[in-house]
């Protein structure tokens, strides 16, 4: 099929808000960032174990279990880990290059392995509930509600209802053995954050970032007078291309019935569809960072709101992605009872149709925002 592209010359529209000033950006606006962002990490590190969740610990991060400040804790180390991160990465000529590409990766994984447990436990959520609104079934486990942005109702509806007769016989069995994996790896995954938040690896990234709060490490040859407009600009550059290559005459439609062909395939590798949105999603989150340098402290509060919608559609695919993922693995289960693998296969097809609405969700926002600048902030 003939893949439609947005115009590689249309670059993101120029945003008259805070993230693009009118004269140039110093590397100044830089240090202080990064000083800001590792001064956040400290102050989520400290929260974190001042909660009780450390290394020693016994409630981790508290991902539904009531405990609103753990949480709030973790996804703060988590969201200035990430910021560190990409910020080091768009911004890498001008710092230290040794000291960048050692603290780059080291930010992410961290990131990461914080991520796992809330990830597994909002994935379980999200399948338990497209059971019960499949098959209008309630014999599920009671979980905590989630936030979640719902798809568009201007979206077109699944193409072929499922039996909801025989789904809700093997609906229930499907959101136990779902339960069972997922909670399972959720458990894992905490262990997997605790080891990693008293390991050495840890320590040493603490250690680091505490440096970071006083000084910021910048390239001896780096003109501290450049314009960070420029690096900015390049990551801008990278979306936009990166946007260019998608397939969006397939996201125009409602359902992709390859991508559900794949999915209950025995190969159990990721699909082929997702990467290049999954890519998108990572260098749109690289490009807000930037321009989050370029606003600097006293900048205007809010972002774009082209990027935040795109971002929330970008997360939608991923989330529905991975829960996709996630029921096409428990239908590979060996001795299943055929009930429970045909609303496994519903439930798999329900999340590849909520991947295609997201994908058209964000190629018709894109499109139709990208043809007029963004409002001022």
């Amino acid at each position: 099929m003939a893949q439609q592209h947005l115009d590689p010359t249309n670059r993101l529209a120029e945003p008259a808000g805070p993230a693009s000033p009118a004269g140039p950006v110093p590397a100044e606006a830089l240090t202080c960032y990064l000083r800001a962002q590792a001064t956040e990490f400290l102050r989520a590190l400290r929260l974190h174990r001042e909660s009780g969740t450390g290394a020693n610990g016994s409630s981790g991060s508290g991902v539904g279990d009531g405990s609103a400040g753990p949480v709030d804790a973790a996804r703060a180390l988590r969201r200035a880990a990430r910021r560190l991160s990409g910020t080091l990465h768009t911004y890498q000529p001008l710092l230290d290059a040794d000291w960048a590409e050692g603290m780059r990766p080291e930010l992410a994984w961290l990131s990461g392995t914080l991520a796992m447990e809330h990830a597994y436990a909002s994935r379980l959520e999200r399948l338990l509930q497209a059971l019960h609104r499949l098959s209008g079934s309630s014999a599920f486990p009671a979980r905590r509600q989630v936030a979640a942005a719902a798809v568009s109702a201007t979206l077109p509806a699944a193409p072929a209802p499922p039996d909801r007769g025989n789904l809700t016989v093997g609906a229930a069995k499907a959101g136990a053995l779902l339960d069972r994996q997922l909670t399972l790896a959720r458990t894992r995954a905490h262990s997997t954050a605790l080891q990693a938040l008293g390991s050495s690896r840890f320590h040493a990234v603490a250690d680091k970032v505490a440096l970071l709060a006083s000084e910021v490490p910048l390239r001896a040859t780096a003109d501290v007078t450049a314009d960070l407009r420029s690096l900015a600009g390049a990551a801008e550059g990278r979306l936009a291309d990166a946007v260019a290559a998608l397939p969006l005459v397939t996201a125009g439609h409602p359902y992709n019935a390859e991508a559900l062909i794949h999915g209950l395939s025995p190969d159990p590798a990721p699909h082929p569809q997702d990467a290049p949105w999954h890519q998108v999603r990572l260098l749109l989150r690289l490009h807000r960072y930037a321009r989050e340098v370029l606003a600097g402290e006293d900048g205007p509060g809010g972002e774009d709101a082209r990027l935040l919608t795109a971002g929330e559609a970008l997360d939608r695919h991923r989330d529905a992605s991975e829960a996709a993922a996630a029921a096409a693995q428990a239908a590979r289960t060996p001795r299943i009872a055929p009930a429970t693998a045909y609303a496994l296969g519903v439930l798999h097809a329900d999340q590849r149709h909520e991947v295609e609405a997201a994908r058209y969700a964000f190629q018709h926002d894109w499109q139709h925002r990208g043809a007029r600048p963004a409002p001022a902030q």
